[in-house]
């Protein structure tokens, strides 16, 4: 107890170094991960060593989405923090809608960051937002489901053998499900997952002219194999489930398989949420035709736009929530399974971390070996494993996915799907001048 009150205590000193002043209200708005659940559930330490308030607007994924960047391209002014990620944290910091965050004390120590986060979040040598959790995606599967079936899942697997694995293991009778992947519509949601097939799968959104690739022989193979899949061994309703809803699917059983983002795994491996923490195990993102793009890289980060009028309080909760006192802090109150993974290298070197998370190493390798300038077997003018890196791609990948979500209920073919997809590409990328 006497630890976890020195923890509580050196955050709070942490936040209060960074420059809060008088008392302030800001207003934070987040994504209703667990992760961030729990930085919600700590925040009060903060408030009260501060002297800030803070009103919490949390967030379902695409909603957050949508309303952040409507907030901050029309300069409304309703958030001090916006969570947002490492797509937007690029394109937001080079127009000047972000404060820049370069300057926390000493004690933050930004060297302790891992390189790559910070790069991802960074423009001309500024960093526009600071990580709150950085994640890779991989394989989760059922080891107890596979030991009873008698299957060994490879240490990196091919899609071909996921299918395999999926038809034997799917028994609907029982409400278990070979396999559970993100079916609900969104650039950030379905298509992060859709993009990582196509790129294993030898496939591209753009050639290096900028013209649309949506009606090429790899997106055909990749969509296909996708709502096949899925309506063959998914859970009924697949276009509705997001990264939350199939994190609660795996965790009560209901899936064999779930390839998804890393930071799931702390959730999947905590015993007080999940009934498989004992049962399961990990493996690498699946490849196909390429290991090129086959498991993505991102970040959620915490930022201040530049209409905040408490930027000095904002800036102490970022302080506050994204150092390593904060994730100790987490670590000795909630467990260590839950911590915010892959930002800091001082996680990975705690052997208690080590110790509680059996998933570390494999997630750090993950997110490190995720290369953001090499998404695509062919050579492709942008960079961004499951996003393509311009302004244009967040309406583009939202109204792409929700076309595949249309060929997964079965509403409309995968050839009508990649056609009319090509066309609004093609339509928008003629309007924003790009190839020209």
């Amino acid at each position: 107890m006497m630890r976890v009150r020195q923890l509580l205590a050196g955050a709070a000193l942490l936040a209060v170094s960074a420059g809060a002043a008088s008392a302030a209200t800001i207003t934070i708005a987040t994504v209703n991960n667990s992760q961030m659940v729990v930085m919600q559930k700590l925040s009060p330490e903060w408030e009260k060593q501060s002297g800030n308030h803070i009103n919490w607007v949390v967030l379902e994924e695409n909603v957050l989405r949508q309303k952040v960047t409507t907030d901050i391209s029309t300069g409304a002014g309703q958030y001090d923090i916006l969570t947002i990620g490492s797509y937007e944290t690029p394109i937001w910091g080079k127009l000047g809608w972000l404060a820049t965050e370069d300057n926390f004390p000493k004690s933050y120590n930004y060297n302790d960051v891992f390189a790559s986060v910070r790069g991802a979040l960074s423009v001309n040598g500024h960093l526009y937002a600071v990580p709150f959790y950085a994640e890779s995606s991989f394989t989760y599967y059922r080891k107890d489901l596979f030991d009873a079936a008698g299957l060994k899942m490879p240490d990196h697997p091919k899609y071909s053998q996921i299918k395999e694995f999926a038809d034997k293991l799917t028994d609907k009778s029982k409400q278990q499900y070979g396999i559970c992947l993100r079916g609900k519509p969104g650039w950030g949601e379905n298509m992060a997952f859709v993009d990582t097939l196509v790129n294993t799968f030898g496939g591209e959104w753009f050639n290096m002219k900028w013209q649309p690739q949506l009606v090429s022989k790899a997106w055909h193979d990749a969509v296909t194999f996708y709502v096949d899949l899925m309506r063959r061994d998914g859970p009924p309703g697949a276009s509705s489930n997001g990264f939350n809803e199939n994190q609660a699917l795996f965790s009560t059983g209901h899936c064999a398989m779930w390839i998804d983002a890393t930071s799931g795994a702390g959730y999947i491996f905590d015993k007080t949420t999940s009934q498989v923490y004992d049962k399961t195990a990990f493996t690498a993102a699946p490849t196909e035709v390429t290991p090129n793009g086959s498991h993505w890289f991102w970040a959620w980060a915490l930022a201040i736009p530049k209409t905040s009028h408490n930027i000095e309080a904002a800036r102490s909760f970022l302080a506050w929530a994204t150092s390593q006192q904060y994730i100790d802090l987490v670590g000795k109150t909630d467990g260590w399974t839950v911590v915010p993974p892959g930002t800091r290298m001082s996680t990975y070197a705690n052997p208690e971390y080590i110790k509680a998370a059996p998933f570390a190493k494999t997630v750090e390798e993950a997110i490190q070996t995720a290369d953001l300038s090499k998404p695509t077997m062919n050579p492709v003018p942008y960079t961004g494993i499951q996003y393509v890196a311009i302004p244009e791609f967040q309406a583009m990948g939202t109204q792409v996915g929700q076309l595949v979500a249309a060929a997964l209920t079965g509403s409309t073919s995968v050839d009508d799907v990649l056609r009319q997809a090509q066309a609004a590409v093609q339509s928008t990328m003629e309007q924003a001048g790009y190839g020209q």
